[in-house]
């Protein structure tokens, strides 16, 4: 009686310990390539890099609209600005000016 009791708890330990391995073994695997794992975090720093100069891009275009929105403030117009707007929305020049578009 007493040799299967310890043969129970023996089998009982031995799977405690093998889902206790295997547990481990999930949790070192996501470590290494989960979606946060070390194989993923050069993914994440080149992705960072575009980003970040895809922001650098963003920032200075909203600064130069910001700088064309204050030039249009209705109460002081800059009329270079102003002239300017007119002539590509409305196709206005005068008879001495020369059109020339850069792309």
């Amino acid at each position: 009686m007493r040799g299967q009791t310890s043969k129970m708890k023996l089998a009982k330990e031995q799977t405690t310990q093998a889902i206790a391995l295997c547990c481990l073994l999930i949790m070192g695997g996501l470590a290494l390539a989960g979606p946060s794992g070390v194989l993923a975090w050069s993914e994440n720093s080149r992705l960072l890099d575009e980003r970040q100069k895809e922001l650098l891009v963003l920032t200075d275009q909203r600064e130069e609209l910001r700088n064309r929105v204050a030039l249009l403030n209705p109460n002081n117009v800059d009329p270079d600005i102003a002239g300017e707007l007119v002539r590509r929305n409305l196709n206005v020049v005068h008879p001495d000016e020369m059109v020339m578009l850069l792309h």
